[in-house]
Formats: C-alpha cells, sequence, structure tokens
C-alpha cells in the first residue's frame, strides 16, 4: 500500500506523467530547431558576369618649349623667369629665341643651370657685346661688327656647336636678301647667336650658312611658330616688348633703336597669341642699350614668372587630360 501525504492530490493514473514528459520534450526540441535554422534565401535578380577593366595607359609628359623674345637689354628679364621655371620644376624641353632671347636661350642650354645663368648676366655689361667703331660706321654696314658678341658667347658656351647643348636649342635669324625666316638649330653656337642678334644699323650683317643674316625680330621677334614646329606640344613665350612711345631720341642710333622698337612690336602683335602662356614683364620702359637696369628686368622676370605658374600648370593638367581621354578605349 502507497504512502500519500494528506492534502496532496495526484493524479489517479500514471500514464498522465509520461504523457507530461512527452511534451515537454517536443517543446524543447521544436526550441531548439528554432533557433539552428537557416533564414530561408532571399530571391535576387540575375546579376551580369564580371568583366576586366583594362588599366588605364599611361599619360606622357608634354614637350615644353621656351620661347624668348627680343629687346636687347631687357632680355634680362628672360633670367628671372628661368629662375622661377627651375624652383617651380616645370621642365624646359626646347628652347627657341631671338635676340637677345638667342643669347640668353644659348646660355641656359648650355649649363640648364639658372644660378650659373644669373652669375653670367650679372657680369655681362655693354662694352662686352658692342663693338662700336666709327670707321665701321663710315665704311661698313653697321656701327658694331659683332665680333664681341660672338667671342663672348665662345667663351660662355661650353659646347661649340648647338647639337651638344644640354637643352635642344633654335635661334631665329631673318634673311636680310630675300626676308625669310632662317632658323639656326645646327652648327655655331657663337656664330648663330651673333647672327640672331644683329640689329640692322647697330651690327653688321652676319655671313653665316650661305646667307647675310640679320636681328630675327626683322621677321619673327617671338618665335611661337618655329618652337610648334620643331615638336613643342605646350609653348611658355616671353614677350619683352617696348612701351613703343619715345620722345627722347637724340641721335642716329636712338633713331634705329626706336625703329627697331617699332617693329619688333608690330611683328609680335598677333603673333604671340600663339602661345599657351604668354609671359610679359614689365621691362617695356626700359632702352635696349640700358645696361643699368639688370636687377629691375631680373626682377620684373621673377615676378610675371610666379604669376604666370598657375596659368603653366593649368595648361599642362589640360593637355594630359586631354591626352587621357584620347588614349581610353572606344566604347
Amino acid at each position: 500500500m502507497r504512502y500519500r501525504p494528506e492534502g496532496v492530490n495526484f493524479p489517479a493514473d500514471p500514464l498522465c506523467f509520461t504523457g507530461m514528459r512527452r511534451l515537454l520534450a517536443t517543446a524543447v526540441l521544436l526550441l531548439a530547431a528554432c533557433r539552428t535554422a537557416a533564414p530561408p534565401a532571399l530571391v535576387t535578380e540575375r546579376q551580369p558576369p564580371l568583366v576586366a577593366i583594362p588599366p588605364s595607359p599611361k599619360v606622357p609628359e608634354p614637350r615644353i618649349a621656351l620661347v624668348l623674345g627680343g629687346g636687347a637689354a631687357r632680355g634680362f628679364a628672360h633670367i628671372g623667369v628661368i629662375r622661377v621655371l627651375e624652383q617651380e620644376r616645370i621642365p624646359v624641353d626646347l628652347v627657341v629665341g631671338t635676340s637677345v632671347g638667342s643669347l640668353i636661350g644659348a646660355l641656359y642650354a648650355s649649363h640648364k643651370d639658372s644660378f650659373e645663368l644669373e652669375w653670367t648676366a650679372f657680369r655681362l655689361e655693354r662694352d662686352d657685346l658692342f663693338d662700336f667703331g666709327l670707321v665701321n660706321a663710315v665704311v661698313g654696314m653697321g656701327y658694331a661688327k659683332g665680333e664681341k658678341l660672338e667671342r663672348f658667347v665662345r667663351e660662355s658656351v661650353k659646347q661649340r656647336d648647338i647639337e651638344q647643348l644640354r637643352v635642344p636649342f633654335a635661334a631665329v635669324a631673318a634673311d636680310l636678301n630675300w626676308g625669310q625666316t632662317v632658323v639656326l638649330d645646327k652648327g655655331s653656337v657663337a656664330r648663330a647667336v651673333r647672327a640672331s642678334s644683329a640689329i640692322p644699323g647697330v651690327f653688321e650683317p652676319v655671313e653665316h650658312q650661305g646667307k647675310l643674316l640679320v636681328d630675327g625680330g626683322v621677321v619673327d621677334n617671338i618665335p611661337i611658330d618655329v618652337a610648334k614646329a620643331k615638336g613643342a606640344d605646350l609653348v611658355i613665350a616671353v614677350d619683352i616688348g617696348a612701351d613703343v612711345g619715345n620722345t627722347n631720341i637724340k641721335n642716329v642710333v636712338d633713331v634705329i633703336l626706336q625703329a627697331s622698337d617699332i617693329m619688333f612690336a608690330v611683328n609680335v602683335g598677333f603673333r604671340r597669341q600663339g602661345a599657351d602662356v604668354l609671359v610679359q614683364p614689365k621691362v617695356g620702359g626700359v632702352g635696349m642699350l640700358d645696361f643699368t637696369k639688370k636687377k629691375d628686368c631680373m626682377l620684373a622676370g621673377i615676378q610675371a614668372g610666379r604669376e604666370a605658374v598657375p596659368r603653366i600648370r593649368a595648361a599642362i593638367d589640360a593637355w594630359k587630360a586631354r591626352k587621357a581621354l584620347e588614349a581610353r578605349p572606344r566604347g
């Protein structure tokens, strides 16, 4: 006989306990199944297969030409512009110059060093270039022969021939007989600079390469077209033209120089529009033979060069963007 405590009621059928245990076990299994079951798969649209995109081709750097115009003593401004380009690491791949631009350009193309260029320029005086002589003025074809200028270049430039210069270089002269532009990119550096700088009436014409040559400013004082013909992608042109107005004309040399300034200004007026970047140092009031303002001209060149740097970088970026677009595969 089983013992039953008083006050506690047990189910009459012992099988009820078994049913309850089974029910509890089933509930536990269902809860466990809910926790471990994988979520239903999401229905997505069919995606296209991935296609490998080829890398963009490398964009080349533009070939940059520095074009230096004529203007005698105002040419010291070219040195200031070159200093800025060197400081800003803007490469110069080609130099083309007329008259004093050919002189400064040859000196830079030889050394490729603005410090060396400045040092040479500060030592340069008018008598180093102009060999005026009364006899020559009477019986010759100019007040100065130009031999001093040629000797100065020969002593200052390390290389004898243009082909040997560290930077590709060309000087521009004018054929006095036929009025044609002559590009001097081979042979003697000193002779080419002398021919390019032979201001008519001031220097004697120069016989060179079978031609009678005078200052390139007669036909092209800022030879942008020459630089482009020689393969330049971008042209930085430095214009050192004079303020044409001049009431201080006292002798025949002043007449010749003033006439030259007017002639140079006229042919530069439309040619300079071809430059990608035009740099214009404020040196128009400096006389062509005034070597006392070398420092002022250099500082004006530095200021104009710095103002031009953003435009130069923008021109480079635009050229590279255009080349990148052209190189992209069609479609």
